[in-house]
């Protein structure tokens, strides 16, 4: 079983910045595939960005270029710095790893971005 807690979300204005962190449990963290998913209200739950053990990251179009993923393998964590941030990324973001042919979910954070 692998735990996910999620941590950094909040208000924040048109053009700004916030970095999520996501805190895993598990031995065996290098192994597992990790990604940030968010769901806006009405809306369906979408890929935000992945990161496989080795580093290797996909993104999504809306967010390429303005978002970041990485992991620190050693403190069991990865990370999504969001920068020029717009109303449209307005929605509770949440930590995701596969790992075993299991899917793991965190309880998730808000990011609300308004003026």
């Amino acid at each position: 079983q692998v735990q996910l807690v999620e941590s950094g979300g909040g208000l924040v204005q048109p053009g700004g910045s916030l970095r999520l962190s996501c805190a895993a449990s598990g031995s065996l963290f290098r192994l597992y595939a990790m990604a940030w998913y968010r769901q806006a209200p009405g809306k369906e739950r979408e890929l935000v960005a992945r990161i496989t053990g080795g580093g290797s990251t996909n993104y999504s179009d809306s967010v390429k270029g303005r978002f970041t993923v990485s992991r620190d393998n050693g403190e069991n964590a990865v990370y999504l710095q969001m920068n020029s941030l717009k109303p449209e990324d307005t929605a509770v973001y949440y930590c995701y790893a596969y790992f075993l042919s299991n899917d793991y979910w965190g309880q998730g954070t808000q990011v609300t971005v308004s003026s």
